[in-house]
């Protein structure tokens, strides 16, 4: 008994090794290569040109016009809501961003006059935003003016002016001065000026600094539209979600509520009026959590385009009856990223057509006056350059862009 040895299991060097099946290897190469083709079309999707552009232009423009008509509508109010004579003094405001880090250029000085200066600066550079003028530099101080106004009065902000603040500082990386700007008509301008001109050559050097230029900012617009979608989509889907906890949305009765608090009673009379059909709330309400819920999921095919329009109804609905203007805007423009470049480059044709009709608009020699087709979203290609122009039918949302890629 004493004698007796334990047997030892085989160790793993004297365990025979299989060979690999050519099934096997075939099906790990698959693998490999299926890996390397989805790292290639997301270096693609981020490096090959600029996506959205025209998307991007809108949001320059609705919230550049949003937020101007918005302090021209404060005008009256202006200097109790941020000036020297708020409730909310100046040194109120410092104490409160010594413990938040945030800051306001309002608070630099207590004049009355530098507080007009700041507010006429503001108004000015909301305009020019809008209109895409020196777009770069625009964005900047759109950006600077939007957190300054922000911060300074933050007691008073909604979920309406959080957007905003959000958008204008994903815009900043954006190149939203492209299309429908100031900018894209100098430049259009220009080269039309120089006509055949032929451009003066470079060298390696200058060409690969170039190169690096353009890929650089292309990389810095295509991820500012993802985080920008991937904004709005957390924003619906956390949303209904935060509803779904709820026993009114539940219960099909949270509008009920909302219509009759007098907060939110910009028409009385309406809000009762509809109040008066509580299946028709009830389905709203159920309607509103599912939407928002299945929001993220549906921007890959063309359910997108009925949601987006059950949406706009949605908002347009709060700005009517909750009294929430400011709010229903912001959102309407953040889901005009998810509409498709040739949708906006349809939408001049359509309207020199209705002009035609009116007698409003007749075509320039030489222009056609059915061109709506969408132009190069990259920068041409120049010799030595990988970059090449987008062809015309180039579908460059992110949905769409994330949705043929996974395919």
């Amino acid at each position: 008994m004493g004698n007796e040895q334990i047997p030892q299991p085989p160790s793993a060097a004297a365990t025979p090794h299989r060979p690999a099946t050519q099934e096997e290897t075939r099906g790990a190469g698959a693998a490999r290569r299926r890996l390397l083709d989805r790292i290639g079309a997301l270096r693609a999707l981020l490096t090959d040109r600029p996506m959205s552009l025209y998307a991007a232009s809108v949001l320059r423009i609705g919230y550049g016009l949003l937020y101007l008509t918005f302090l021209l509508r404060e005008f009256p109010h202006r200097d109790e809501i941020w000036g020297p004579g708020s409730p909310w003094s100046p040194a109120l405001a410092r104490q409160l961003f010594d413990q938040t880090g945030w800051n306001s250029i309002l608070i630099l000085s207590d004049s009355r006059a530098y507080f007009e200066l700041c507010y006429g600066t503001a108004l000015l550079t909301s305009a020019l935003f809008m209109l895409g003028w020196r777009t770069r530099a625009m964005s900047v101080l759109f950006a600077v003016v939007v957190t300054s106004f922000h911060a300074r009065s933050i007691f008073m902000t909604d979920g309406g002016d959080n957007l905003i603040l959000l958008m204008a500082l994903y815009l900043v990386l954006t190149a939203c001065g492209r299309r429908w700007s100031l900018d894209a008509r100098r430049n259009r301008l220009g080269t039309a000026r120089a006509g055949n001109a032929q451009e003066p050559v470079r060298s390696c050097y200058a060409q690969q600094l170039h190169d690096a230029r353009v890929t650089l900012t292309t990389v810095v617009h295509n991820c500012g539209i993802l985080v920008i979608a991937a904004q709005v989509c957390f924003l619906y889907g956390s949303a209904g979600l935060y509803k779904i906890q709820g026993p009114t949305w539940g219960g099909g009765t949270a509008l009920h509520y909302a219509l009759n608090l007098e907060l939110f009673q910009p028409w009385p009379a309406l809000s009762h009026l509809v109040d008066e059909y509580p299946m028709v709330i009830a389905i709203a309400s159920y309607m509103t959590v599912l939407l928002q819920v299945a929001f993220p999921f549906v921007l890959f095919g063309r359910l997108k385009y009925p949601v987006l329009t059950v949406l706009l109804g949605m908002h347009i609905g709060i700005a009517v009856l909750l009294g929430l203007p400011l709010f229903s805007g912001a959102m309407i423009i953040a889901d005009a990223v998810f509409l498709p470049d040739r949708f906006y480059a349809v939408l001049p044709r359509l309207w020199r057509r209705a002009a035609q009709r009116a007698g409003m608009w007749r075509p320039e020699p030489g222009r056609a006056a059915g061109c709506g087709i969408v132009p190069p979203q990259g920068k041409p290609g120049l010799p030595g350059s990988r970059h090449r122009g987008v062809p015309a039918q180039t579908n460059a949302t992110p949905s769409n862009w994330l949705a043929s890629e996974q395919s």
